[in-house]
């Protein structure tokens, strides 16, 4: 099989385009999504602008943050500075962590760590293990792991926080925000326009790159990358969301794209995504919330044990 675009021997084909790509015209073709939405989701300063950089180790996050590097490594008013969240899960995190560690020590980034213990005074191995949950460990995890996010993003002064979503994860997220009936949540998912106070903006560069373009691409260019699986990740109803619209995708190419597309529309058109905001504050940390708590401190157990107290 030749590129489309040259007499090279193509290692990628992409079904919803109908083209096969060569090695330089896959990359190139992955460089040219991810530029355009940087220059879609970023607005540079004046001054300096930094990026804060989520990374776990995984092949998205290592993209992302290699990317991001090739991409501004010649803008000297641009900072990058990654960090990694450890959840305390035995057997997952730390192997990601050492590749994360090895990625940024290679690319000259500098690179932190905040955990679920010295955060929270907990692991998620111990919330599983309590036999307190309901619901899937995804649903606890998550809030705290944006918290944290968030927290570190604010202690960088970063003016965005990147994250590795690819275009299978984005629309997995807008499907069950629909299955959850949850407009506004939906509204309000990144990347983020406006800085809202108390939350750094976060920007999805890969949000139009599938899943294995990225995978690809890593392989391609050599970027190390872990590729353990979260061991409570099985238990997320992400994975039926994610078979049924891989399953539409085989048979219909293209339509994770359609649903991005529709979802970036609604928010341009429909309804301006600053006037859907979080109104409320956490009455423990001050994040903003929907309610007297946010859910990163319901998940933790610093609601429950503040509503005892009083």
């Amino acid at each position: 099989m030749k590129c489309s675009k040259c007499e090279q021997t193509a290692v990628f084909e992409s079904k919803p385009t109908g083209s096969s790509l060569c090695k330089f015209h896959f990359v190139e073709s992955v460089e040219r999504r991810f530029k355009q939405e940087i220059r879609r989701q970023v607005h540079f300063n004046n001054g300096n602008t930094t990026i804060g950089v989520a990374i776990s180790g995984g092949k998205d996050s290592s993209v992302l943050l290699y990317l991001l590097w090739k991409t501004m490594k010649k803008k000297k008013n641009v900072v990058l500075k990654a960090f990694t969240i450890d959840e305390g899960i035995e057997g997952y995190r730390s192997e990601g962590l050492k590749t994360a560690e090895r990625l940024c020590n290679k690319l000259g980034i500098s690179h932190e760590v905040i955990t679920f213990s010295g955060s929270f005074n907990t692991e998620m191995d111990q919330v599983v293990r309590s036999g307190n949950l309901q619901g899937s460990p995804c649903a606890y995890c998550g809030p705290m792991r944006r918290d944290l996010m968030n927290r570190m993003s604010e202690e960088f002064n970063a003016d965005y926080v990147a994250l590795g979503i690819n275009l299978d994860d984005y629309s997995q997220s807008i499907m069950m925000n629909v299955l959850r009936g949850d407009y506004e949540k939906m509204l309000r998912m990144a990347p983020h326009k406006n800085r809202i106070k108390g939350l750094v903006p976060r920007i999805i560069p890969l949000r139009k790159i599938y899943e294995k373009e990225v995978k690809l691409y890593a392989i391609l260019e050599g970027i190390e990358h872990d590729m353990g699986w979260c061991p409570y990740a099985m238990e997320a109803q992400r994975n039926k969301v994610r078979s049924l619209l891989n399953s539409i995708e085989e048979n219909s190419p293209g339509t994770k794209l359609a649903i991005e597309g529709f979802l970036e529309k609604l928010q341009k058109h429909d309804i301006k995504q600053e006037e859907i905001t979080l109104t409320e504050k956490c009455l423990i940390c001050g994040n903003p919330s929907n309610g007297p708590y946010c859910q990163s401190c319901i998940r933790n157990g610093k609601a429950k044990k503040n509503k005892l107290s009083t």
